[in-house]
Order: structure tokens, then C-alpha cells, then sequence
């Protein structure tokens, strides 16, 4: 690791630096930068400065629109398109690779190995070199993947489980008649009303017990392919008359499947899955593939069976088989050498198999690292979001190679993140604040590490410089204790760990160690605890209609403000009015939405503001109503600090309990988010603060138990001071707090420390040492241990 106080690299020449003038992306307060290209750069400061439309939102957002300039306009068509950033000019900008903390779609179908492509490579392995049944025909690489008509298994198309449901889920409650609603899986409304008139139609009896049918007519009722068509004659209601119509007859099961296969509302999908039991395919026993290729195999074992190792475990398989023939050296060499770059970087528990949406965003964003370094790029900067995020202290030294990995192949690195580790070990770093929102959006400092040491206003410069030992913390006394366990689950096999009530527990260990699955099995069910809380990086909501107002109810508050007022009153508005979520009082030509899809020949659809209501979400009428000279749009665009000293100058005791939302929010460090945020901006440490604040400005009876998986995720080490207060704070007033955490600091602090190892996957799963911080500091085998001891200044 570089001395910081040494002088960082500086390129020579015209074109050796990426020159920005005039950024004013989001926050970002007309910023001119220089960054030297060639180099590890760090883009630090606290959450919300203005790091990230910095480096994302100006410098990679030009890359891309400049690169698209250049592709064919049939073929922009075809590719997600960023907007052009809000800036003067940018100089001495390469090609640009983005790789941030998104999360993928959640579908079964993608993978480890498809993002990695390492499922290619194994696929070749055993079309080319693998071990077939005597007679048996060579197959494609196609036919050994469970995403292909050649390779699915047809029972389960490649799924690997097969969903169904029985008579006891489709009718829960016998002795209703059908006209009753005997039938719980069928939908509401005029659709539920149609099946029954049509089964009426067609000769059933629909106002007998269901338990009195034959049981030939329910089983027919219930999971009959056909789809007979009959007239149907509706009853006549006294006030319309209904007149006949064709009614097509739809199965209980049928439908039930086909609304959780292809229905797009989550609403309805839920309740469709609520008749159905997930189990393994009898075809296939859940390996997904066609028996032809479950009959070939390398190394005496079939292609899914490999796919559920480990990866590290696989590389062994793997050279264990390679000596077979010269195709199959050279295809479990290169195997082995791209699995190697995954297990750099601390991910070698995954199997190939493990689908994407169990992935933290962290272990997303590294595998796709994992394939740049294969990708043999030259030339180009990489712009990657906080790599370090989930990560323990052992495998961020790890990623600190890799990234100096990818400068030596001719690369400009430049990261966004928080971890004090990567800013030392920075050729440049690019320093923004000097806070959050509209206090940030300066560029405080861009050159060596050392030349932060002393500059005024900088939240990142006391952290970096400052090698005083932490002050000792009086460990609490427990008031009792929590026994978890016996769990076996993932990779942890009869494990019991006791968890101090009262006090702060953190439980630490290498990525994959076991650390969430023994805490996830904590349930509401505990002696001595009135209430469990689970507070996640989960979105707060998946729309930009659920914002930071609306999930902490707060907006509530504010509409019957705004309902109270006398010019509200006068004009008949009610609560609803002032909502954006439902017709009255929204903008209807974007139906609330402060935007439109702006429909576009030869190129993608964009969006546009609203061009009736220029973004406010309301209409006209809507908004000549004001609060203390404010309009409703105004003030959700408001932030929680600007927010704040408005209702506190206020005298209406109706708005004062917004101030208890208010200032729990701002006591988690979110006072630059503006109230109406959309959810789908918020990042996954922001969305688990505000969860957090919701919790807090709630009167707690009675002991509760947080449970808290990395919170610090994403944080400034100025703004984890601010949540450890809160979190602390809990504690002395009664409660529990036990954290999922890889962030030494807060391990240090801690009353307790649970460490999980030794490693990852099959190598981990056990507790390695469980006590004060100071006893885990000196375990022997804990690979927790020694960067312990270093917070502890030991």
C-alpha cells in the first residue's frame, strides 16, 4: 500500500488529464476538475455531496452520449441511454465503462455463471470434452443450457421446479357454495362473477356445499384443460338489463398459473402464488436440463452438479480432469483462470447456479468486475460504485489488487467510495462537499492523499489523518440473553450462538461466512422482546410514486395542513385532493407522475416534464392553494432540512407532528433528501436510513430488537458516526441491537462481537469466537481478529 504523503503519478502531455468545467449536475455547484487519466482515482465526501453526479451523472453520463453519437440511430434503438449531464465542457475524456450497484431483474434465468459467462465456457467444456453414454450423439454447447429450447427440460422449461396446487389451497373453505365464493383463487369482481355464471350455464350446481359435489365435477371445476365456450344469461338486476353473452370457462388452476406466469401486476402475481406449492421437477430433480445432457459428464459428475459447487471448489474439479485430453486442457485452463479473478475478489463461496436476485448489489457489481479483467479493454476508464460495499477488510485488499490490475492494462480507474482503506491507497483523490444537498457540491479538494491533510471544511480529511487510538466504551452488562439456534441452513450446520439482550451485538465475518442466514433466523417469537424489527437495504418502493414523504407518513400530515387551510376549505378541496396518486387534485395529462414518455422515431422512448404541469404533479386549481405561502409542490420540493425549519416556524398544531418525522430523519444524516424523492433514486443505505427513522419517530413500548444488515453500507465514516448515535442511543434507552457488519469501527464499539468463518460457503458456517471486542481482537483463526485489533488501536 502506497505511502499517502508520496507524490501521485501525474500523466505527461496535452491529453493526460480528463478536464470538467462548469458541472452543475443535481447539486453540483458549477465544479471545474482536473483528474489525471492513467490512474486509481477516489471520489469521496459525504452521502449526498455530489460525488456520484460527479463522477456518474457528469463525466460518465458525456462518455456514453458521446459514444452513441457515433452508433448508427437504428442501432440506439437497442441500447439504454443516459440523459446529457449539465455541463460546460469536458476535455480528455475516454471511452467510459460504467459499473454500479443495480441490481438485476429479478429473474430465475439469470445467474452467476451467465453474468460472468463462465456457464459458456462449461457449456463448451462438455459438448467438446465431456463423457457420453456409448452410442450417444455429440450434443451443441446449446443443449447444455436450461435457457434454450435444446436444453430445457420440458417439464419445467428449464426452471428446475414445477409449481402446482390442490384442491385444499383452490377451495380453503368447503362447505361454501360456489355462488359463496367456494372458490378462493378465482379473481373478484365481474371476471369471478363470469366463471360462475358460465359453470351455472353449463349444467353445475353452484349453490350446493362445495364438499357435496361429485368429486368428477370439482376435480373438472378445479383443473380441466378445456376452455368450453356457452351462452350465458345473466339476472336480471332490477335497475339494467343484462343480455346474453358468449362466456368462456377458465379452470381454477389454469388461471392461477397463468396470472403468476404472465400477469405484469405484482399484486395479482402475489395472490396467484398464494394457491400454488413450489416443488423440484420429477423430470429433471431440479437440474433444469434435458436428459440427454445430464447423461454426459467431466470428471464423473454431470454439468448441473458442477454448476452448485462452489467456485473454488470447482477450479479443484476441474484440474482434477483437465489431463482427459488437449481440448479439455485448454478449456479447463481458461476455466480455472477466470474463476481465479471471481475468488480474488472474495467470491469464491457462489456456485455458478446461484441466480442473481439472491445477490447483494456489491457481489452483482464485482462479478461484473471480475469479467472486465477478462475483457482485455485498453484505453478506457472505469467508473465503479463504492466495489467495496459488503465487503470485509480481508477481501478489500484483495479488490485493491484487482483495481491496480486494471490501471497497469492501460486503464483510468475512477471509483466512488467511502472506505478509508481504497482513498489511501488512491493515486488521486477527488474530495466533494462540504456536505450534503445544498451545503455540498464542491469540489474541496483534487490531487495526491496527502494534499487533503488540513483542508478546511473536508469531512473525509479528520478520518484519513487521524491515528489516535478510539476511546474506550464501558461494554454494557446484558439483561439477559437471546439463544439462537440450533441452525442449519445455507452452509451453517447445528450452529447456537447466545445474543446479549440490551446491549449492541455485532456479528462480523468474510463475505459468505454465514453471518446473514444465522441472524435471519432470529424470528418474532422471543422470550424476553416485545418486538422484532428488520430493517433492510430492500427499495422503499418501486415507483416514483412512493417517495420519502409518503413511506414515513409524514405527507399525511401535510395534506390535512393543506385540507385546513380556509382557502381549501372555501373551495370544498378534502385531504384527497392534495394527493398525486389519484384523480382530483393531480395533473392528469401525466396522471401525477411530473413527467411523460416522449415517443421518439429510431431511437428509444425518453422522458420529458410534464408539459401542462412542468413537473409539479398537480393541476392548476391544485395549487393556487398554499400553506404559509407554499404550495403543496413546493413543498415537496423541499428537503428534510429545508422542511424542517418550515413547519418549526409554524404555529398550526396540526403540522407539528410532521416535525417528528422531520427530525428523525435528519438525525439519521438525511437532511439533503428532498421530501418528494422518488424511491427508485434512493440507494439501498438511504432507503434502510429512512426505514430506520420510520421506526424511531414511532413510540416504542416495551423492548424491541433491531436487526440490521450492514448499515453502514454506502456511508461516509462521517455519517456512520451519526448513525451509531442513533443506533447507541437505542441501546441506553432499553433496547437491542444486533448488526450484520464489516466496517471495523463500528465492530470496535460494539458490547459484543459474534465472528463467523473461517472463510466463505462450505469453508465457513462456523462461530469462530464470541465475546467483547477486545477477547474476538486476540482469536486465534479469525481473519476478523487482526483488523480488529487495528480499530482498537491494539
Amino acid at each position: 500500500m502506497p505511502d499517502p504523503s508520496s507524490p501521485a503519478p501525474r500523466p505527461t502531455g496535452p491529453d493526460g488529464l480528463v478536464r470538467v468545467r462548469g458541472a452543475r449536475e443535481h447539486n453540483l455547484q458549477g465544479v471545474d476538475v482536473d483528474v489525471p487519466r492513467d490512474v486509481l482515482a477516489v471520489f469521496t465526501g459525504v452521502s449526498g455531496s455530489g460525488k456520484s453526479s460527479l463522477a456518474f451523472g457528469t463525466i460518465y453520463a458525456e462518455a456514453q452520449r458521446r459514444y452513441f453519437e457515433s452508433v448508427a440511430p437504428y442501432a440506439r434503438r437497442l441500447i439504454h441511454q443516459v440523459g446529457a449531464p449539465k455541463v460546460g465542457e469536458i476535455s480528455g475524456l475516454p471511452p467510459a465503462v460504467s459499473l454500479q450497484q443495480s441490481r438485476s431483474a429479478p429473474t430465475s434465468r439469470s445467474s452467476v455463471g451467465t453474468v460472468t459467462t463462465l456457464s459458456n465456457s462449461l457449456r463448451m467444456l462438455f459438448s467438446r470434452a465431456g463423457t457420453y453414454p456409448p452410442g450417444a450423439e455429440r450434443l451443441d454447447s446449446d443443449a447444455f443450457s436450461p435457457n434454450t429450447t435444446a436444453g430445457a427440460c420440458p417439464q419445467c422449461h428449464g426452471l428446475g421446479r414445477v409449481h402446482r396446487t390442490t384442491e385444499e389451497l383452490l377451495v380453503p373453505d368447503p362447505s361454501l357454495s360456489i355462488r359463496e365464493g367456494a372458490i378462493a383463487a378465482w379473481p373478484g369482481a365481474w371476471q369471478g362473477k363470469n366463471l360462475r355464471d358460465v359453470l351455472d350455464a353449463l349444467g353445475f350446481e353452484v349453490d350446493r356445499p362445495w364438499r357435496e359435489l361429485a368429486q368428477e365435477d370439482r376435480d373438472w371445476i378445479l383443473f380441466t384443460d378445456e376452455q368450453p365456450v356457452v351462452t350465458v344469461h345473466p339476472v336480471r338486476d332490477a335497475d339494467r338489463i343484462q343480455r346474453p353473452y358468449q362466456g368462456t370457462y377458465m379452470s381454477a388452476n389454469r388461471y392461477v398459473l397463468k396470472t403468476f406466469a404472465d400477469s405484469k401486476s405484482q399484486t395479482l402475481r402475489a395472490k396467484a402464488e398464494k394457491f400454488l406449492r413450489s416443488a423440484p421437477c420429477p423430470v429433471c430433480g431440479g437440474a433444469r436440463l434435458r436428459t440427454e445432457a445430464l447423461a454426459v459428464t467431466f470428471a464423473g459428475r454431470t454439468i448441473a452438479e458442477l454448476a452448485r459447487l462452489p467456485l473454488a471448489e470447482l477450479a479443484a474439479v476441474l484440474a482434477a480432469g483437465e489431463d482427459t485430453s488437449e481440448t479439455a486442457r485448454v478449456l479447463t485452463e481458461d476455466l480455472r483462470a477466470r474463476i481465479a479473478t471471481v475468488t480474488e475478489l472474495g467470491l469464491g463461496y457462489l456456485g455458478m447456479d446461484r441466480p442473481t436476485p439472491t445477490l447483494s448489489a456489491g457481489e452483482l457489481q464485482r462479478l461484473r468486475l471480475a469479467t472486465q479483467l477478462r475483457s482485455g479493454l485498453f484505453g478506457v476508464v472505469y467508473v465503479l460504485d463504492e466495489p467495496s460495499a459488503g465487503l470485509h477488510p480481508a477481501d478489500t485488499e484483495s479488490l485493491l489488487t484487482v483495481l491496480d490490475r486494471l490501471k497497469a492494462a492501460g486503464n483510468s480507474v475512477f471509483v466512488v467510495e467511502h472506505h478509508l482503506a481504497v482513498m489511501r491507497h488512491a493515486d488521486w483523490l477527488v474530495d466533494v462537499g462540504p456536505l450534503a444537498g445544498e451545503h455540498g457540491g464542491q469540489v474541496l479538494h483534487s490531487g495526491p492523499v496527502a494534499g487533503l491533510r488540513g483542508v478546511e471544511g473536508s469531512a473525509t480529511a479528520r478520518f484519513l489523518f487521524d491515528d489516535a487510538p478510539p476511546s474506550e466504551r464501558e461494554v454494557r452488562e446484558p439483561q439477559g440473553w437471546l439463544k439462537v439456534g440450533p441452525v442449519t441452513r445455507h452452509n451453517l450446520r447445528d450452529v447456537t450462538v447466545e445474543i446479549p439482550l440490551g446491549a449492541f451485538t455485532a456479528v462480523t465475518g468474510v463475505s459468505g461466512s454465514g453471518k446473514s442466514t444465522l441472524i435471519g433466523e432470529i424470528t418474532q417469537d422471543l422470550e424476553g422482546v416485545g418486538r422484532l424489527v428488520v430493517v433492510d437495504q430492500k427499495p422503499i418502493g418501486r415507483t416514483p410514486r412512493s417517495n420519502l414523504a409518503t413511506y414515513t407518513g409524514l405527507f399525511d400530515v401535510v395534506r390535512k395542513a393543506f385540507a385546513g387551510t380556509d382557502e381549501a376549505k372555501a373551495r370544498g378541496y378534502g385531504v384527497g385532493r392534495f394527493s398525486f396518486n389519484v384523480a382530483g387534485g393531480r395533473c392528469e395529462t401525466c396522471q401525477g407522475e411530473g413527467f411523460v414518455s416522449v415517443e421518439l422515431l429510431f431511437l428509444p422512448s425518453t422522458y420529458a416534464p410534464c408539459p401542462d404541469c412542468a413537473g409539479a404533479r398537480y393541476n392548476p386549481e391544485t395549487l393556487q392553494v398554499t400553506y404559509r405561502g407554499r404550495n403543496i409542490a413546493e413543498v415537496l420540493h423541499l428537503t428534510v432540512e429545508g422542511a424542517a425549519a418550515f413547519f418549526t416556524a409554524s404555529d398550526d398544531d396540526a403540522a407539528r407532528p410532521v416535525l417528528r418525522s422531520l427530525h428523525t430523519l435528519l438525525d439519521v444524516g438525511l437532511g439533503y433528501l428532498r421530501l418528494g424523492q422518488p424511491a427508485t433514486e434512493l440507494s439501498g443505505g438511504e432507503a434502510q436510513r429512512i426505514k430506520l427513522a420510520t421506526e424511531l419517530q414511532r413510540v416504542r413500548r416495551g423492548h424491541t430488537l433491531y436487526l440490521l444488515d450492514e448499515p453502514t453500507t454506502g456511508l461516509h465514516p462521517a455519517d456512520v458516526e451519526v448513525l451509531l448515535r442513533q443506533l447507541h442511543g437505542l441501546v441506553d434507552a432499553g433496547h437491542s441491537v444486533v448488526v450484520v457488519e464489516h466496517d471495523m469501527t463500528v465492530v470496535a464499539g460494539a458490547d459484543r462481537v459474534v465472528d463467523m468463518g473461517p472463510g466463505g460457503g462450505d469453508e465457513g458456517g462456523h462461530v469462530l469466537a464470541s465475546g467483547p471486542p477486545r477477547d474476538v481482537a486476540a482469536a486465534a483463526g479469525s481473519r476478523t481478529a487482526p483488523y480488529l485489533a487495528r480499530a482498537l488501536g491494539l
